[in-house]
C-alpha cells in the first residue's frame, strides 16, 4: 500500500456501562503521517484496564467529544481507508460516515500474528510488551 492517499486505521477500546466499545487510543498511519490519539473517558466510571493492551479508563489527554471531529479531520484527504477486521470496519464507517475497507478481504494478516519485533515509543505506553493501536496500524500499513 504505497499510495499517498490510503490509510490504515487501528483503535484500541475498553467497555463502557453499557458494554459499548470506548475508544481508548486510535491511530492513522499512511506513507506521509503517522498520528495517534488518546480519549479520555467520555463520563466518570471506576478507573479499569485491558490487560491486553494496558491501556486504563482514566487514560487520555483528548476530550471524548472531539472523537468525531479530531478523527474526521485527520483522514479527511485520503481517498481509501483500511482497518482490520469486520467489526473494526463497522465501527469506523459508522464513525467517520465513509466505507471503512476490510484488510481481511485482500488476505492482509492479523496484526495479533506479526513478530512484535517493533517497539513502540509513545512516552505514554507504560507497556510495550503489549499491543498497541500505533503499533498495529504500522504494521498493517507496511
Amino acid at each position: 500500500m504505497a499510495e499517498d492517499r490510503v490509510a490504515v486505521i487501528d483503535y484500541e477500546f475498553l467497555r463502557g456501562r453499557q458494554n459499548e466499545r470506548v475508544i481508548k487510543e486510535l491511530c492513522m498511519a499512511s506513507a506521509a503521517a503517522s498520528e495517534t490519539f488518546r480519549f479520555q473517558g467520555p463520563y466518570k466510571m471506576a478507573d479499569h484496564g485491558s490487560i491486553y493492551n494496558g491501556t486504563h479508563w482514566n487514560d487520555g489527554h483528548i476530550e471524548y467529544r472531539e472523537l468525531h471531529t479530531g478523527v474526521n479531520e485527520a483522514v479527511f484527504v485520503f481517498a481509501h481507508l483500511y482497518a482490520y477486521g469486520v467489526s473494526k470496519c463497522t465501527f469506523l464507517a459508522g464513525l467517520k460516515g465513509r466505507t471503512v475497507h476490510n484488510l481481511e478481504d485482500v488476505n492482509c494478516p492479523s496484526p495479533h500474528s506479526f513478530n512484535h519485533d517493533r517497539w513502540c515509543t509513545l512516552h505514554y505506553h507504560e507497556f510495550p510488551k503489549f499491543s498497541c493501536a500505533t503499533k498495529s496500524a504500522h504494521y498493517l500499513y507496511d
